[in-house]
């Protein structure tokens, strides 16, 4: 099991930043790589951002791009999203996600929720006008 605890979310105006985080306990953090996911009210859960195991690949959703970074420091345990440039669209409950990479430098890069095995509970952002 891995818990995942998502903190750093609120309330801010646009073109604002904030930084998420999400720290992981339980088995080896290293193992695994991250995700971080979106949800509005009466949308399905959005992929935004992935990373791998040693943080040298990222990825992220088109329009998250240029304005979101997502990184991690394996010796904290932790993930992060850097998000500049808010906008009111990124209001949402933000989520990391973490799933079961095999190799320390590779990719297993995946965008959809059922990818992967262990999730938080969410942060709100919400971005006002």
């Amino acid at each position: 099991q891995v818990q995942l605890v998502e903190s750093g979310g609120g309330l801010v105006q646009a073109g604002g930043s904030l930084r998420l985080s999400c720290a992981a306990a339980g088995r080896t953090f290293s193992n695994y790589a991250m995700g971080w996911f979106r949800q509005a009210p009466g949308n399905e859960r959005e992929f935004v951002a992935y990373i791998n195991r040693s943080g040298s690949i990222t990825f992220y959703a088109d329009n998250v791009k240029g304005r979101f970074t997502i990184s991690r420091d394996n010796a904290k345990n932790t993930v992060y999203l850097q998000m500049s440039s808010l906008k009111p669209e990124d209001t949402a409950v933000y989520y990391c996600a973490a799933r079961a990479q095999p190799s320390y430098y590779g990719s297993n890069y995946a965008n959809t929720p059922s990818a992967y095995d262990y999730w938080g509970r969410g942060t709100q952002v919400t971005v006002s006008s």
